[in-house]
């Protein structure tokens, strides 16, 4: 178009520059920028928006930072629109420090501007950011809305941090926004994984209209809590009562409540029935859903029949169901298939190393652990966090920087000698190392949801739940311990780790022992 306008104008290269954009392909907008540099036309506003939205779906730094410079010189530093652009283009681009600096030197900001550094910054730093909002009296242009709400419980879902989303629930109440059902769906979700699920079902219930998002939220929740038949049952109250129909994430919100639940057979036949066609999540469902109900062959067949190339999620998930059911022979299969498609991740080392430890093979498990040494892989080290007087807790395995270590190692050895007299006995064929049973019983001993759990006990007031977040798998020790807490300190105790809830109390979980 260009090659055939004799003097193309800044109009001519926006349309060009808007299109591109927009395409598949952002990358010829980046080289058609200079060519309007070159011209006899000079770039405006709306040039430098285009050509920045295409840097962002590409995550070029080394052309935004460019048009930062240009924004500037062309007399552009106080167009909010504009600057909100390039604040979100150095946010894709994994920059967010380049993004709060640009924010900060903003003269001028409206809502949408912070909303779009809310959405692009780790859970924590978000929620300062809507702190340094919510106590700062903003301007008209400024007042939060239902986007910056949603922002802020999304960060609060991620951390866990019950009472932190309840003080904005409670703040969106303030403003009216609580009506608006997007705001009302992310409260769905917040409260679900923060682990309250009983307020995540009773917002649900008061919906006088549910979107399909407010279902799928309210689906997952029982899913996510091991309430396999309630998500069955709330699954079918859609498909009579409503006239929506169910999505994938519908699909897969139930597939996961079969799935924790261990309803084998409900999950199969809602799979076969799908209404929509199944995406290769659906299969990885499946296969979880066969694997955790030891059909590992059933599992591995389903893996190599699908019409889709399984990726390495799914032979791990596989890969973990051996060594839940200490099947050597087929994890060296699933192991074999995960080197073939090139996959080198931490946890494929550790799950087979796990099989070969429950086996006492000791030798494979260093043959294991020196592949890993050759390869530099290393394990994702454990942590636990928790949300205590409206600050959140990190914990590391055998933690040695907290504020109050002393004291919550000492209720560590209180609680050992009390579940002892229960009949706690370590299971210490959870430990990896081939090392004598005394060193394996203290690598348990300082997992760091035990050391979140008696952090909780000398300092949330008995009547409270303990709630626990984990970034991995709980431990089957860990597990145990949990349990016998539960029942001699007379607590609940609510640990979310990487898959699902567990709720602890009077000496059960909910997940029955199936997880």
């Amino acid at each position: 178009m260009l090659r055939c306008t004799l003097s193309p104008s800044t109009n001519d290269f926006n349309a060009l520059l808007r299109g591109l954009s927009l395409s598949p392909d952002p990358s010829p907008a980046l080289s058609l920028y200079p060519l309007l540099l070159h011209s006899s036309s000079r770039p405006d506003a709306l040039s430098l928006s285009f050509t920045l939205k295409s840097a962002a779906r590409l995550s070029s730094l080394s052309t935004i930072s460019p048009l930062h410079s240009h924004l500037l010189c062309l007399g552009h530093a106080a167009d909010v629109r504009l600057l909100t652009t390039l604040i979100d283009a150095y946010a894709k681009s994994s920059r967010t420090d380049l993004a709060l600096q640009a924010f900060d030197e903003m003269p001028l900001r409206d809502i949408a501007t912070w909303n779009t550094l809310l959405l692009s910054l780790l859970p924590h730093h978000s929620l300062s950011l809507f702190h340094r909002l919510q106590h700062n009296p903003p301007s008209p242009r400024e007042c939060p809305d239902a986007v910056t709400v949603v922002a802020a419980l999304s960060s609060c879902s991620q951390l866990g941090a019950l009472a932190e989303g309840s003080s904005i629930h409670a703040y969106a109440n303030s403003l009216h926004l609580d009506a608006d059902i997007r705001v009302r769906n992310a409260l769905i979700d917040m409260y679900a994984k923060c682990g309250d699920i009983s307020r995540a079902l009773s917002l649900f219930r008061s919906l006088d209209s549910k979107t399909l998002v407010s279902w799928n939220a309210a689906i997952m929740t029982l899913a996510l809590h091991g309430r396999g038949r309630d998500a069955l049952q709330l699954f079918d109250e859609m498909l009579s009562s409503s006239s929506i129909e169910p999505d994938a994430i519908t699909y897969l919100a139930v597939l996961c409540g079969c799935t924790h639940a261990g309803l084998v057979e409900d999950g199969l036949r809602i799979f076969h029935s799908m209404r929509i066609p199944r995406t290769v999540k659906h299969y990885g469902t499946i296969v979880d859903l066969l694997g955790r109900a030891g059909r590992l062959r059933e599992a591995y067949n389903i893996v190599t029949t699908m019409p889709f190339s399984p990726d390495a999620v799914m032979y791990q998930t596989l890969l973990g169901a051996c060594k839940t059911y200490g099947d050597d022979n087929m994890a060296e299969l699933v192991s074999e298939k995960l080197k073939e498609m090139g996959s080198n991740g931490c946890g494929d080392f550790v799950l087979l190393s796990n099989v070969y430890a429950s086996k006492a093979r000791w030798a494979d498990v260093g043959r294991v652990r020196e592949a890993m040494r050759k390869g530099e892989v290393r394990k994702i080290p454990g942590f636990s966090y928790m949300e205590v007087n409206g600050f959140v807790h990190r914990f590391i395995n055998s933690d040695k920087e907290h504020i109050r270590l002393s004291e919550i190692y000492e209720k560590l050895e209180e609680i050992g000698s009390r579940i002892r007299r229960l009949g706690y006995v370590p299971e210490i064929r959870n430990v990896l190392h081939d090392i004598d049973e005394e060193d394996k019983e203290n690598a348990l001993y300082y997992h760091s949801e035990k050391l979140a759990v008696a952090f909780g006990l000398i300092s949330i007031p008995k009547g409270e739940p303990i709630r626990v977040n984990k970034n991995l798998r709980i431990c089957g020790d860990c597990h145990t311990v949990a349990k016998l807490v539960s029942k001699e300190y007379d607590r609940v105790i609510i640990i979310r780790d990487r898959a699902r809830f567990h709720h602890f109390e009077g000496g059960d979980c909910s997940c029955q022992d199936y997880w």
